[in-house]
């Protein structure tokens, strides 16, 4: 009989007088490993594929058409990050990338343009402060994810965060998910409506249930989820998984999985290829029969020692201002767009606007600071659309928190509006990118800004998400208007070009977006202004951008505008591309002075 220990006695939630997680993620060995391997791959030694997988599977990825330099993905789980150790990552930035990090939409810290042999460095720094890129790459169990509003959100059973940190714990180099068909995901959250429990391959919802008097945690459970070139929303396994039980389901999965999944063809080997072609009834009866070998057959222990975080909590002292009178310009906007309101009276959480997830070394620097000032908590969470969640800020503090973040670049509003979308890396640094997206989101953002979008209400639960092929890095399938890059050509000339999606949303009616039309790169901006202005003269009383798209998606407005292809037909002038004698500029990309063309490299999504 195999015995396998899990247990979080030993994650329990640091405190903000020490700052520092009880976890360690690292091993320094690891390091020297890839170092040595670096010098043999050098020597020809080890072939491209191998050393590819190698790579991977210590999170450095490929970058864009060059061997020599990679991206070093930085796990961070349950999203939770302390200040030394984003001290630590602006110094390994410095050093070793282009001065910037880049937050993902899966709690990743990303440091770009790192040559090849300066990897293992980064990997040295990174175990000094319990830090880890293993497996943030590679045919493995990926980061486990947790809402960044987890235990402090108002809708919430119980606070899932523990339990995302041990089952990260338990598969970080756990031997059964180092050789996986793909890539696996896990995603925690705290209530239907955040999170994206339904777009991976396991996604849970805590929840609470009352048997003889005894309450009983567990959670709901969706399998089979997932986006890409073709996409899938998650089945619910079943009524309700008990907290006891998640482990052995979680193993059931993978070893279906791993089992099962098609290992020869790469465009078809994630977990909801085998999930639609089985049949989910099929899939979910295979689950729960190898669920019960699993209990039958191992002895798994698992013990979940929870800290109650919130009666703990210690408001730093040094922070309110008395003399302050007033409220700095920009205030009151920054305060709507940015905060959210805890379940634990007095406090807010507050979000950090990225441009795009990018953040420079400087800021990150000053925000360790302001992290240490502010947060009650003495950490912070990365959040699932590349940005920064500062929790256990008391509402006494925010005013003079909105002042230290307007010195650092900090402080731009909207981060929970459209105004902030989000921008895979694109043509940046990914081989398999057609079209720059990222610096597409910061154009859309700085204009959006500028026309004060993220004031109004009607607008501020939609969002735009664009990513650089049809991949989906940037999760375009779950956006009320997403983007996906692609090429247009007149004659011999090629312009950058995006399909526009209708009507995608993850909270619990989640559903995919509906192809729309191809919008020129350059006339993105102006379609979406179209939009929103089409929703303004057809809206209801009470509506909002997002429900208005979504009954059009279903076929369930009564307005003129009734389909998407009544909405197809309204943006067809967008659509036509000038000559290029007329606009030079419509046939380069954001970011570039030449002519667009579609170059792509060997992607490692599969790898």
């Amino acid at each position: 009989m195999i015995f396998l220990i899990l247990t979080v006695s030993d994650l329990k939630q640091s405190r903000p007088d020490s700052a520092k997680p009880n976890i360690n993620w690292a091993k320094i060995e690891e390091a020297e490993d890839f170092a040595k391997t670096v010098k043999l791959y050098r020597q020809g030694k080890y072939n491209d594929d191998s050393f590819r997988r190698y790579r991977l599977q210590h999170g450095a990825y490929g970058t864009r058409m060059t061997s020599d330099y990679a991206m070093v993905r930085i796990k961070l789980p349950a999203g939770e990050v302390y200040p030394h150790q984003l001290e630590k990552i602006a110094q390994l930035s410095e050093q070793f990338s282009i001065g910037s990090a880049h937050f993902s939409t899966r709690e990743n810290i990303q440091l770009h343009w790192v040559i090849l042999e300066d990897v293992s460095e980064i990997f040295r720094g990174l175990a000094e402060v319990g830090l880890t890129s293993r497996e943030a790459c590679g045919n493995s169990v990926r980061n486990v994810m947790c809402s960044p509003l987890s235990g402090v959100c108002s809708d919430e059973k119980f606070d899932s965060t523990p339990y995302a940190l041990a089952t990260a714990k338990f598969f970080l180099r756990n031997p059964m998910a180092q050789s996986l068909p793909r890539k696996f995901k896990f995603n925690f959250t705290c209530c239907e409506k955040h999170g994206m429990v339904r777009m991976v391959d396991v996604g849970l919802i805590p929840q609470i249930r009352e048997i003889d008097g005894v309450t009983q945690k567990g959670f709901k459970i969706f399998l089979g989820g997932g986006l890409g070139n073709r996409s899938f929303v998650g089945h619910q396994l079943e009524e309700f998984t008990a907290d006891e039980d998640l482990l052995y389901t979680s193993i059931a999965v993978l070893r279906i999985f791993d089992r099962l999944g098609d290992r020869k063809n790469l465009a078809r080997n994630r977990m909801r290829y085998l999930v639609n072609d089985m049949g989910w009834d099929k899939f979910q009866n295979l689950v729960l029969k190898e669920r019960a070998l699993v209990k039958a057959t191992q002895s798994v222990v698992t013990h979940l020692d929870i800290d109650d975080l919130p009666s703990e909590i210690k408001r730093p002292i040094r922070i309110t201002d008395e003399s302050r009178n007033s409220n700095p310009d920009g205030y009151a906007r920054w305060l709507k767009t940015n905060t959210v309101k805890q379940k634990q009276s007095g406090y807010h959480s507050v979000f950090i606007t990225l441009e795009a997830g990018d953040i420079t070394a400087n800021q990150l620097t000053v925000l360790a600071e302001i992290i240490k000032d502010f947060s009650s908590e003495g950490k912070a969470r990365a959040g699932f659309n590349q940005n920064i969640a500062l929790r256990y800020v008391h509402e006494d503090d925010l005013s003079k928190l909105y002042s230290q973040l307007l010195g650092i670049g900090l402080a731009k509003s909207g981060a929970l509006t459209m105004t902030a979308p989000v921008g895979c890396s694109g043509t940046t640094s990914c081989n398999l990118a057609l079209t720059n997206s990222h610096r597409l989101a910061k154009e859309i953002q700085r204009k959006f800004l500028e026309l004060k979008l993220d004031e109004d209400d009607d607008l501020s639960d939609s969002s735009i998400k664009i990513s650089g092929c049809p991949n989906s890095c940037g999760q375009h399938g779950i956006a009320t208007i997403g983007f996906f890059g692609g090429g247009g050509r007149v004659g011999k000339e090629m312009y950058p070009n995006y399909q526009m999606l209708l009507g995608g949303r993850s909270d619990g009616e989640t559903m995919l977006g509906l192809t729309c039309t191809r919008i020129p790169a350059k006339r993105v901006i102006s379609a979406i202004l179209k939009i929103i202005e089409l929703f303004k003269e057809h809206k209801k009383s009470n509506d909002t951008l997002k429900e208005w798209i979504h009954r059009i998606a279903n076929g369930k407005e009564d307005g003129d505008i009734k389909s998407i292809n009544d909405m197809r037909k309204i943006l067809e002038p967008f659509t036509i591309p000038p000559t290029k004698e007329d606009d030079p500029d419509f046939y380069s990309d954001y970011g570039s002075d030449t002519s667009y063309h579609t170059k792509t490299g060997k992607g490692e999504c599969a790898a």
